[in-house]
């Protein structure tokens, strides 16, 4: 399989579309998603069956070319990827707003968000973040009014300073060793005599990715972007469910190039479990429906930082696995919660009402989706949590994993409100391919709770024994969860003052500036305490 294929046939045939008018574009971009998709799982069997793919562009040397690699968690993710767009072309390739620059940024941004995925290269890892995170900010101001406008401009500054520090210590990182490949540099990293020398770009290069990643205190861009009222919600599914699991493999990269050299996993195992914790706080003190959404992405976020940096096997892999499982969820809740948005024509999870039977499929799709995010057996993300929760190696950690599920619970027992009501019956008519979309994508988070061990074990070459008496077990811990959680909002959470009046935290560009400065700063100081 040409690797390069999944990045330059997207941009061919997007530059196509661009220039060619006419509905018969709008069917070719969904052809190349079906192209694509296809072509992503031939390329998943074949590097399960033969190994990692690398291809060296321009070079016979990985070291002076352009390196692409393909290991069975970029194969994975390439399915992700264009499984996700696959879905979103199908659910709004028909809206009024896609029109041939629409469509023409969408498969661009595809096309970079899998080179992200590919490539070993640290300067083109950051030519390809920034070049998305211009096209990135152009969606988020598509409409052009005046919020999405200021939301998409925070967003482009904060990212773009963010990736400048990157940059700075890519720029260190090649006058120390001379290459900018990934695995190259983390060989030498192992005779590198004076590590406090590499405090500085570590400090850098992970302040720019944290901020990428959302993690405490550089998130409050995430709901600007991904919550902001005119953006479509196509575009906030590919942020939430893609994007930023960008940021997450590039963590997952750059850490574990600088692991032979520097190891400071109870600092991110911090960050993770106090994102997670702010995250789940944020969310059900929100009653917008697209910003509970949005803070549970940075909920989740922390989650996954939690289970990779636990130090064990099993959250490791549960951290990994909850990339793929939070974008399947998440998906079919910003969907969903874009369906019920235009035909409520409010945002307020306190006005709407009745939405079961006013739109019978749709909730059932959004349901699976609320049993997966929340754990419950048989949906993915009990597979995942269950996982990193395995790892936890202290009771004190044990306790926090539970707690973070039990937020997430009460935040959405909140937004399951919407599916009852004593209100009359609308008149609601969803188009078929939108009901298709959320019904297949809303699928596989069964699928891949049921699926699970199976999956486990190919993505990771992991075993995974859950038990029929484990399945009780979760089932009757969900049962409690879920009782203590309707107890804990209906009689204490939603009559707090900050609950009712909404609590968020609307940071500018200066403040987002000060937050790197102070993560820089943090992050620095215990890399330095852990070197002496």
């Amino acid at each position: 399989m040409i690797l390069y294929f999944f990045i330059f046939v997207p941009i061919i045939v997007g530059t196509v579309v661009y220039l060619i008018p006419g509905k018969m574009t709008k069917i070719l971009a969904f052809l190349l998603q079906g192209l694509m998709l296809a072509l992503a799982i031939y390329n998943f069997i074949n590097v399960v069956s033969n190994g990692d793919i690398v291809q060296v562009i321009g070079s016979n040397l990985s070291i002076t070319g352009i390196t692409l690699v393909c290991d069975k968690i970029s194969a994975a993710l390439l399915i992700l990827t264009t499984f996700i767009f696959f879905i979103c072309f199908l659910f709004g390739l028909l809206d009024k707003f896609v029109n041939n620059l629409f469509i023409f940024l969408f498969i661009i941004l595809q096309a970079l968000i899998i080179g992200i995925f590919l490539t070993r290269d640290l300067f083109n890892i950051y030519v390809l973040v920034e070049v998305s995170t211009i096209i990135v900010s152009v969606l988020i101001m598509f409409k052009k009014d005046s919020v999405s406008l200021y939301d998409g401009m925070v967003y482009f500054i904060s990212n773009i300073a963010a990736m400048t520090l990157f940059l700075f210590g890519v720029a260190i990182l090649y006058k120390t060793f001379g290459v900018l490949d990934i695995d190259v540099i983390k060989v030498k990293m192992q005779f590198v005599e004076d590590t406090r020398s590499l405090i500085l770009p570590f400090g850098l290069m992970m302040t720019g990715i944290g901020l990428k990643c959302a993690f405490l205190p550089l998130f409050s861009w995430l709901p600007k972007a991904h919550a902001t009222a005119s953006a479509p919600s196509i575009v906030s599914v590919i942020l939430s469910a893609l994007y930023v699991k960008g940021g997450i493999y590039l963590f997952i990269r750059i850490a574990d190039m600088y692991k032979p050299a520097i190891n400071i996993d109870w600092v991110f195992l911090t960050i993770g479990i106090m994102t997670s914790l702010f995250g789940i706080v944020l969310a059900f003190s929100q009653k917008d429906i697209k910003l509970i959404l949005a803070y549970h992405t940075v909920s989740q976020l922390g989650l996954i930082l939690t289970g990779l940096s636990m130090g064990t096997v099993s959250s490791y892999y549960g951290g990994l696995l909850h990339i793929f499982n939070h974008a399947m969820f998440k998906s079919v809740l910003f969907l969903c919660a874009g369906i019920i948005i235009d035909h409520y024509k409010t945002r307020d999870v306190y006005e709407i009402r009745n939405v079961f039977k006013n739109m019978p499929l749709v909730s059932i799709a959004m349901i699976m989706a609320i049993l997966g995010i929340t754990g419950a057996p048989f949906f993915n993300g009990s597979v995942s949590k269950y996982l990193i929760q395995g790892g936890a190696k202290n009771i004190s950690l044990n306790a926090i994993i539970i707690i973070i599920n039990l937020g997430t619970v009460i935040s959405f027992i909140k937004v399951a409100t919407i599916f009852k009501g004593k209100e009359k019956t609308m008149n609601v008519s969803v188009k078929w391919y939108k009901k298709t979309a959320v019904l297949i994508i809303g699928s596989m988070c069964l699928l891949m709770g049921l699926g699970g061990p199976v999956l486990v074990r190919t993505l990771f070459d992991y075993q995974l024994q859950m038990s029929f008496l484990v399945y009780i077990e979760k089932l009757m811990v969900y049962v409690f969860s879920l009782a203590g959680g309707y107890l804990l909002y209906s009689r204490l959470i939603r009559k707090l003052k900050f609950v009712k009046q909404g609590l968020s935290i609307d940071l500018g560009v200066n403040e987002i500036s000060i937050a790197m400065l102070a993560f820089f700063v943090f992050l620095s100081f215990t890399t330095y305490l852990s070197l002496i």
